[in-house]
């Protein structure tokens, strides 16, 4: 994998995520570590909180739904179609990575 492609999917994924709602605090953490030249462990931590806290919010307003709490069900099926959209994204990216990883592992010296 080239890095132009890489730099092409990175970007493809945060237009993602921005368009999904992602706009919370995990996509400003992933957009400023990748833009001011941070290191890769902490994009990826900042990428894979802000699925985690995506699943775990849909995962709320389903309970509430559930209690009958007032939450209406379409803002319930849009945000855990939203969660499942970022994981899907994020399952996405890692078969990418272990790909590219394998390509280079097989190389030869």
């Amino acid at each position: 994998m080239n890095p132009l492609s890489m730099n092409t999917t990175l970007s493809a994924l945060h237009a993602a995520a921005r368009s999904a709602g992602a706009g919370e605090a995990g996509d400003v953490t992933v957009a400023g570590a990748a833009g001011s030249g941070g290191d890769f462990a902490a994009a990826l931590k900042g990428a894979l909180d802000a699925v985690s806290a995506r699943q775990d919010h849909a995962a709320q307003l389903a309970k509430g739904f559930e209690l009958g709490d007032g939450t209406d069900l379409p803002e319930v099926m849009i945000n855990m179609q939203k969660a499942r959209l970022a994981f899907q994204t994020t399952m996405q990216v890692r078969n990418k990575l272990v790909a590219a990883y394998q390509d280079i592992m097989n190389m030869p010296l």
